[in-house]
């Protein structure tokens, strides 16, 4: 009944921490709105209007009337926590909602309604009636965009966003918003790595407040009872969470509604916190017992169950997931990738937790399975992976060439590559990525023999991302047909660069950038192409100290 954000985006094996993000904050998300003007693409994403828009938004008086009645509503200064969820509930009095984008980095959102009326009310009301969010005052207008359209290239933000209008829907054709449960009961199968109630906030409050958590052990299991602030937060968490992986390939979330209608929470500590109440004693972990509709029950610590987490108090794991807990969110990780996670606590950390290597996820190599061994090299393979990270050692077994070992700059990296490349078809075979059990490549001993299986890539000046923080980290993304190109020589034509990725199957499309002739879009006839020209093309020298740059893309020619 609920929409569900793909599984294959959501979940990421567990990286140690990362600088954040949840994942890295990508400063193009405001392309996912695009306008009936020219877009400028590879730009800021934003036509002139809605660049007007956001510029309008930093006055902090509300011109009421600037622009005239539409179907999408524009809501400023929202507090940097606001969620889909947040707005939809802003707009529920009034009718039928069909879209809503939220721009967590310019504090605003756009709602668009089914019927004009329904907007033209919720402005109005609004202007007489300040609006709120999470207890913070802001701004509705209309907008000077008719329609409201978001693209796929952040299939995360718009299943979060579909989720929240169908749970609105469904309140509102219930009738009675007070008959739908805020609680929802959490249970996590399959669990490989610890879940703390800090993991379980930061996930579940990107779908609305969250007041209480209780986390519990029940038959070997940990479970957890949240409650939301609303039923709409609830009804979406569970939609876009249900049946999803926290960390990749484990930790499986269950969830349903609880009949109960409120929790009491005695103590805040590592198994119980009431975000309301921050004035709740610690209590006893040993003798801890809550009082959960009335049914009393011992809360056993929820890392019992977890291999090599026996020993080990809830408060040093809990301090140790910490460590890796900012990376939620687009800021630290992969884009949107969604619900990505940080590894369950540093390298260091897990290891003095005493987990075992294969345990900590916080390697930077990875195995790549199903290649095929008589195209496969370790310049290839370089290229490939570099789009994700830096690669520093490339391995292609010697028994077995058909897989190989990457060593990537950081864990992180690792982890993108494996988001990215896993299942994707190469030289016509859909490769395998996963993490891999050993911590480095090792180079082959001095005089054994490797026949140029194994190569080191450390001091390649060929990395993408040898700069922290440069423009290259905001602009990874899937592989696609459309590939873009930069640091054309002047000299070189279209002619000859179609000439060039011909040699890789069938060029469909190609643009030169109408303000920078130095970059161009290339559309070839599918992504199995497309990565292979890739591959070929990507350092290709085009002039006497050029050479061409080639990354996947999100645009369309």
């Amino acid at each position: 009944m609920y929409a569900v954000v793909p599984p294959d985006y959501i979940c990421l094996p567990p990286p140690p921490p990362q600088p954040v993000h949840f994942l890295y904050t990508i400063k193009r998300g405001s392309e996912e709105l695009m306008s009936h003007g020219a877009m400028v693409t590879n730009g800021t994403g934003l036509s002139p209007q809605l660049q007007g828009e956001m510029n309008d938004a930093k006055k902090v008086k509300l011109d009421s009337g600037a622009n005239p009645p539409s179907r999408v509503v524009h809501i400023r200064s929202l507090p940097h926590e606001a969620a889909e969820t947040d707005i939809v509930q802003l707009g529920m009095p009034f009718g039928k909602m069909t879209n809503v984008l939220v721009l967590k980095q310019k504090n605003q959102a756009f709602l668009e309604f089914q019927d004009e009326s329904a907007a033209i009310n919720m402005v109005s009301y609004y202007q007489t009636n300040p609006a709120q969010v999470r207890l913070k005052p802001c701004y509705v207008q209309f907008s000077n965009h008719k329609e409201l359209k978001t693209d796929a290239s952040h299939s995360f933000q718009n299943a979060n966003a579909q989720a929240a209008l169908q749970a609105a829907q469904a309140v509102m054709v219930s009738g009675n918003a007070d008959e739908q449960t805020t609680i929802l009961r959490v249970i996590v199968d399959n669990v490989l790595y610890p879940v703390t109630l800090e993991v379980l906030h930061q996930l579940f409050s990107r779908f609305g407040k969250v007041l209480k958590i209780i986390t519990f052990t029940k038959n070997n299991t940990f479970q957890a009872l949240i409650q939301f602030s609303d039923p709409i937060s609830a009804t979406t968490a569970k939609a876009s969470l249900d049946g999803q992986n926290i960390y990749n390939g484990c930790n499986t979330l269950k969830i349903d509604y609880s009949k109960l209608t409120n929790l009491n929470v005695k103590y805040n500590n590592d198994k119980s916190r009431d975000f309301t109440r921050p004035d709740l004693p610690s209590g006893d972990p040993a003798l801890d017992q809550l009082q959960m509709g009335g049914a009393p029950g011992m809360v056993t610590s929820p890392f019992t169950a977890v291999p090599g987490f026996g020993a080990a108090s809830p408060t040093a794991i809990s301090a140790a997931v910490a460590q890796g807990a900012h990376a939620f969110g687009l800021a630290g990780g992969v884009p949107m990738a969604g619900f990505g996670m940080a590894s369950p606590g540093a390298f260091g950390a897990a290891a003095r937790l005493g987990m075992p290597l294969a345990a900590q996820g916080g390697s930077s190599v990875i195995l790549v399975s199903n290649l095929d061994e008589e195209k496969v090299t370790p310049d290839a393979l370089f290229t490939l992976f570099g789009v994700y990270g830096d690669v520093h050692r490339v391995k292609i077994l010697f028994n077995k060439k058909d897989n190989a070992l990457v060593q990537m700059a950081d864990p992180h990296q690792a982890q993108l590559a494996i988001t990215y490349l896993d299942k994707v078809r190469v030289w016509g075979k859909n490769i395998r990525v996963a993490q891999s059990r050993h911590a480095v490549v090792q180079m082959p001993k001095e005089g054994q023999p490797d026949a140029g299986l194994t190569k080191d890539f450390v001091n390649s000046p060929l990395h993408r991302f040898k700069r922290p923080g440069s423009k290259n980290c905001q602009n990874i993304f899937p592989p696609s047909a459309v590939l873009h190109l930069s640091n054309i020589p002047a000299s070189v034509t279209e002619e000859q660069i179609q000439s060039w990725f011909s040699d890789y199957g069938a060029v469909r499309a190609f643009k030169f950038f109408q303000k920078d002739r130095k970059m161009a879009l290339v559309q070839m006839s599918s992504v199995d192409e497309a990565i292979h020209a890739l591959i070929g093309m990507h350092n290709k020298q085009v002039g006497e100290n050029s050479h061409l740059r080639v990354s996947f893309s999100k645009s369309t020619i």
